[in-house]
């Protein structure tokens, strides 16, 4: 009875948040029309740090106080919020939403190939090896080596460099939190209240440097920026957390498939942007990866197989 009822909500969680996530590229896109990348990535992790914190107090959690999981929380929040935020944003002053949504989804492709680097311990299966290579030759065609040459083309070298290297830097904060932050003892909404405001202190740091500029404020700038904070950098984290507990990690992490596609779509139709034609072939082919990595080939194949036996 719990799970049934848990399920519901669960799905309405995913969907929830395989569209606030897949927006948030089109929510940065417009936030630049006012700002600077680095003031995009500032007020998106303000917002969601204050309104992470404001749950934390509505719902009287308490803040840890071991020393050695807020120094930890300084490397993660540097990897999972300040820099690839910041990244992104910049990535976006020189391509598409669209082809920066559709980068995001090799981030379990960089985890991969960061795993035998932060994880020495965890060997990659034959599976894995082979989803990394498939993954990897997608980026290629997702990047388009031969584009870089052509005249027109509204896609560059150095933005989708920029991506890149934001996926990395996910792919290292979630190695990094899964060896030194997996037996910490506070749930995922104080973790992500934490992870914000430790980013939020990181950017206010760096603002002089990376956050000046003018500032031109519209209703699309605010509301953009409104959206992208509370919800893709606050409220997300819950969604994320009510998933995981109705339906595993495993399951959970398959929203990685849906954001590339709301991504395309809302930067086509919201934004007038084109979709050239090995974008998406180069997500799929990433997605094809993930999915070879995780060895649900060879369990489809293995259940075919039962299934012929017993026919």
């Amino acid at each position: 009875m719990t799970t049934a009822r848990k399920a519901p909500g669960a799905a309405i969680s995913f969907f929830a948040l395989s569209l606030v996530w897949g927006s948030s590229f089109l929510f940065m896109k417009l936030g630049l029309e006012g700002l600077s990348p680095g003031q995009v990535a500032l007020t998106r992790i303000l917002l969601g740090a204050l309104t992470l914190v404001a749950i934390m107090l509505a719902t009287r959690r308490k803040w840890p106080r071991e020393r050695r999981l807020w120094l930890h929380m300084i490397v993660v929040s540097a990897t999972l919020c300040a820099i690839p935020f910041t990244l992104f944003a910049w990535a976006e002053t020189s391509v598409p939403s669209t082809v920066a949504s559709i980068v995001n989804a090799t981030t379990p492709i960089m985890t991969l190939l960061l795993t035998p680097l932060i994880m020495p311990a965890d060997r990659l299966s034959g599976t894995q090896r082979l989803g990394l290579v498939i993954g990897i030759l997608g980026v290629v065609v997702l990047v388009g080596p031969w584009r870089l040459w052509s005249t027109g083309d509204t896609v560059s070298l150095p933005g989708v460099l920029a991506c890149l290297g934001a996926t990395a830097c996910y792919g290292f904060g979630g190695l990094y939190m899964r060896r030194f932050l997996a037996g910490a003892s506070s749930d995922s909404i104080t973790i992500a209240a934490m992870q914000l405001s430790v980013a939020s202190v990181l950017m206010l740091l760096a603002a002089p440097v990376i956050a000046g500029g003018a500032i031109a404020l519209s209703a699309p700038v605010v509301l953009s920026m409104l959206a992208l904070g509370i919800l893709g950098s606050g409220i997300a984290y819950i969604w994320f957390t009510t998933i995981i507990r109705a339906w595993g990690a495993a399951r959970a992490s398959t929203v990685t498939y849906l954001t590339p596609v709301v991504g395309v779509a809302f930067g086509a139709l919201f934004l007038g942007e084109g979709v050239h034609w090995n974008e998406p072939l180069g997500g799929a082919i990433v997605v094809l990866g993930i999915v070879a990595s995780q060895g649900v080939l060879e369990r489809l194949r293995a259940r075919r197989g039962g299934v012929a036996d017993r026919v």
